[in-house]
Parts: C-alpha cells; structure tokens; sequence
C-alpha cells in the first residue's frame, strides 16, 4: 500500500529534497508541496495524504496553527512536524495540537522514510530513546501549559496508569511488555483503553497528558 505524503516548508530546496528521497521509496508517493499552514490547509483537503511533513516557522499560517486546525477538521489526519536540533520551543505545542510526532531536518533517507511510515502506521515518532528528554525539554519551553482534567487520570485503572508512565518514559509496547512481565498484545489493549478514556489520538499525546497531569516530572 502506497503512502501518501504531502511536504510544507516555506523553503524551495527543502521541499526539493524530501520530494526526491522519499519519491526514492515504492512505497511512498509525495502527492503535493504547500509553501505555508494555510496552503497546507488547502492541499490536505484536496489531496488527503496519509502523513503530512509539517515545517514550524513559515509565513502566511504557521505550522503550528496549521497542524490544529488540520487536525481539528480531520481526526484521521497525521501530521509530522520537521524542526531543528535546537529543540524548537514550537515543537511542543504542536504536539499538544495534534501533532504525531516530529522529525529533525537533517535525518538521513531511511531515518525520513521509516519516519513516514511509523506515523501513517498509527504509531507515534518519538524515539525511545530520546521521549523524555525531548517531553521534558518542551515542557519547560512551553509558556502557557495547558490544563489538564486530573479527573480523567482517575477513569484509569492501576494498571493503565503505570502502562501510561512507562508510555511517557519513552518505553516500547515491547519494552513495556518486558518491564511488566505480561504479553505485548495485553499492553496493546491497554494503550487503546488508556486513549479511549483519556480521548487522546496517539502516544505522543499520552505522553504530553502524562507529563502535564504531572504522573511524570521532568528531570
């Protein structure tokens, strides 16, 4: 099955590059360019791609306010957010928008094709190894946290509250698994239970509730 990617940035050689490494890929077919969040917009409701490549800064609509808006009118919508290694103060509140998860402008061809496919997958691209840094780093970059419903925390069971924590920890289904001594499979039913009741999209908004519910605390 072909994925769909659409690919916004405000900049031509960018948009060039990803075009041409992912065009690279069988799998993958990049169906359109937007230059800012509103022709972003646009292109989504037209060409309804499986997983946009979403820059930040960009005139016209920011990709932040596009990501919300993009997500808000398409809850199937996956939209995957491209910064730089400075740790983008942005990149925070766009994953609080709906965000699937991010990807450095710099990754190599397989890093940004297995980026594509992870997020059209379902999945959340925030790598194990660098969740909680990355969560706590935005954390304390974002200015106006957002409240959470801490009465939501409560509809979880013991048990999903710790699948939750590890989630945010940046742990695997597998690595959950191991840590809990049960089957993958019962923590797959576990995170689809934690997202159902909490009505959040993915892992990474797991991630951020847990964070804001303060279940975890960046160190």
């Amino acid at each position: 099955m072909t994925i769909k990617v659409l690919i916004v940035d405000d900049q031509v050689m960018v948009r060039e590059g990803f075009s041409v490494l992912l065009g690279a890929m069988p799998d993958i077919e990049v169906v359109g360019e937007a230059v800012d969040g509103r022709e972003a917009i646009a292109q989504v409701a037209a060409l309804r791609p499986d997983v946009v490549l979403m820059d930040i800064r960009m005139p016209v609509l920011n990709g932040l306010e596009a990501t919300r808006e993009i997500v808000a009118a398409d809850a199937d919508a996956k939209v995957l957010v491209l910064t730089t290694f400075d740790l983008d103060e942005y990149v925070y509140q766009a994953l609080r928008a709906g965000a699937s998860g991010f990807l450095l402008k710099d990754a190599s061809a397989r890093q940004l094709a297995d980026g594509v496919r992870v997020v059209a997958s379902g999945e959340a691209l925030l790598a194990p190894s660098v969740t909680k840094r990355l969560i706590s780093e935005f954390s304390k970059l974002s200015e106006a946290p957002r409240p959470t419903d801490r009465t939501a925390v409560g509809d979880l069971t013991e048990r999903e509250t710790e699948v939750l924590v590890l989630i945010a920890q940046g742990l695997s289904n597998a690595e959950i698994a191991d840590r809990l001594v049960i089957a993958e499979s019962t923590i797959k039913t576990h995170v689809s239970r934690i997202l159902v009741k909490l009505g959040l999209r993915d892992r990474t908004q797991a991630a951020v509730f847990a964070y804001e519910a303060r279940l975890v605390t960046p160190s």
